[in-house]
């Protein structure tokens, strides 16, 4: 559900690598920024720079399957998204309904949840 540090597209093939090198397991293991950036993802809360930048890139990430993600883009999300499967649930249920309310990606990425379960 969520490319952090998935950032605006430039004119090019990627989004930006901007944040590449945000320390993705800092954000996860600290409830206070992890919830910040789901909060600003939901819209319940402010949004730093570059959590306004996820929140504006995610529909066009989930929509095309990362396509535009740096390989550092798609690690991060690959984390997240086991992260909050498997230990942070009740985010990833927040974010669906907020981001796919019809289930579309929850299918089509269901393969790769299903792989992510039990493996935090």
């Amino acid at each position: 559900m969520a490319c952090v540090a998935v950032t605006w597209a430039r004119p090019e093939s990627t989004y930006t690598d901007k944040w590449d090198n945000i320390n993705v397991d800092e954000i996860l293991e600290s409830n206070r920024l992890l919830k910040g950036y789901v909060d600003c993802l939901l819209g319940k809360g402010r949004c730093t720079p570059d959590g306004k930048a996820l929140k504006e890139t995610l529909p066009d990430a989930l929509e095309h399957e990362c396509v535009k993600c740096t390989g550092k883009q798609k690690s991060g999300a690959d984390k997240v998204i086991r992260h909050l499967v498997n230990k942070r649930p009740d985010l990833w249920k927040e974010l669906a309904v907020r981001y796919d309310p019809d289930n579309i990606y929850q299918a089509r990425y269901k393969d790769k949840i299903d792989a992510v379960k039990g493996s935090a």
